[in-house]
């Protein structure tokens, strides 16, 4: 293999500006996984964040886009369960796609953490129950985008 340049972001939110973005729908499980991005932040040297409610996912794109461009990163958090509305891909689907868009338009990491589950159990199963931390992982995503995008020439 011959030489190239590898680029990495660090672990290190010191002195990054992040906001966070959390659909009020589903908040038994919202709430949960605000604090796993919450604390992993306070663990990657960042306390002060700010946290934007709204109604469901579907409201989160247009707050995150409203957010970007005065911050290093917006992470977005909130639940979708297919048991609960019968308009589930949609939502779902259309969260996704903004939360997307917002980030590509801007250039600013906008980081998806919002659940798209069959039911609550496999919900709480990602919200720091056994299956894993998906507000923790949304949190490091962003942290680790931001230093990534600040190398990059």
């Amino acid at each position: 293999m011959g030489e190239y340049t590898e680029y990495e972001g660090a672990l290190d939110a010191s002195g990054m500006r992040i906001a966070i973005v959390a659909g009020r729908f589903n908040d038994h499980v919202t709430k949960l996984l605000l604090e796993g991005a919450l604390d992993t932040l306070h663990e990657l040297g960042l306390d002060d964040v700010p946290v934007h409610w709204v109604p469901g996912a579907f409201e989160i794109p247009i707050v995150a886009q409203r957010l970007a461009p005065s911050n290093d990163a917006v992470i977005c958090v909130g639940a979708v369960i297919r048991g609960e509305t019968a308009h589930f891909d949609l939502v779902a689907g259309q969260c996704a796609s903004g939360v997307q868009r917002v980030a590509l338009d801007t250039g600013t990491p906008v980081v998806f953490g919002v659940l798209a589950t069959e039911d609550v159990e496999q919900a709480l199963a990602r919200a720091g129950g056994s299956h894993s931390h998906a507000g923790s992982e949304a949190a490091r995503t962003a942290v680790e985008m931001v230093n990534l995008l600040r190398q990059l020439p």
